[in-house]
């Protein structure tokens, strides 16, 4: 069974109450202006999330895929921390092959994100024109970002994506759910979305304020990359 699909029906893709509070408890904070959901567990459960390229407060968003599963961003951090990056850069300077079908992969994401903005109703954002995410198109600063991608669009459109979640498939495939215990599901969760683009206008969700969170240590440092969040 497919867990993600760039065919995803419109109405799958557009983000329910309970799709917003799964987001906020799998990331531990409210998200802000989530208008799709472009990739799905076998569960139903968000994998990835869609952030309009215009936030709605005024500021510009580049990072229109969002990976938000815990077991997946705990897997690409693993591969981060041993060093895939460093290697996939490595080849994109000594393979011309992989360079232009990863030049291709950030056409995608500008063309995907141009789409969104057009369904979200946020309208072209020129300030961020050009620009994609997660190092491309002439490298590798974030591998949960190309993932990302990879999940919201399907195999073959971004082949560092693509190998990052073979590489991952020791601990997550997408033809089984993992989400049971990923994420804590009892009492309140900061559940409130920020965004009010798109036709689905979400009016009926009231908002709670995100719990108050421990200190970083050095250790949760480690892990977090340059990527803006939703």
């Amino acid at each position: 069974m497919e867990a993600n699909t760039a065919a995803l029906p419109q109405e799958s893709r557009q983000p329910s109450e309970h799709d917003l509070d799964v987001l906020s408890r799998q990331l531990g904070r409210p998200v802000r202006d989530v208008v799709e959901i472009p990739a799905r567990c076998v569960c139903g459960n968000p994998l990835v999330a869609a952030t309009a390229p215009r936030l709605s407060n005024g500021t510009p968003f580049p990072t229109t895929f969002y990976l938000t599963h815990p077991v997946i961003t705990s897997a690409v951090s693993r591969l981060e921390a041993a060093g895939l990056m460093n290697r996939m850069n490595d080849r994109l300077s000594a393979e011309p092959d992989l360079a232009e079908s990863y030049r291709g992969a950030h056409e995608s994401y500008l063309q995907a994100r141009d789409q969104i903005a057009e369904r979200s109703g946020t309208g072209a954002v020129p300030e961020i024109a050009g620009v994609s995410a997660g190092g491309m198109p002439t490298r590798v600063k974030c591998l949960h970002v190309l993932v990302g991608h990879s999940l919201a669009a399907g195999p073959g459109v971004n082949p560092l994506g693509d190998e990052a979640l073979e590489a991952i498939s020791e601990w997550w495939t997408k033809d089984r759910c993992y989400c049971d215990g990923a994420w804590d599901t009892e009492g309140e969760a900061p559940s409130r979305d920020l965004s009010r683009h798109g036709p689905q206008g979400l009016p009926g969700i009231v908002g709670r304020p995100a719990p108050v969170r421990k200190s970083k240590t050095p250790e949760d440092t480690t892990a977090e990359t340059t990527e803006e969040r939703p």
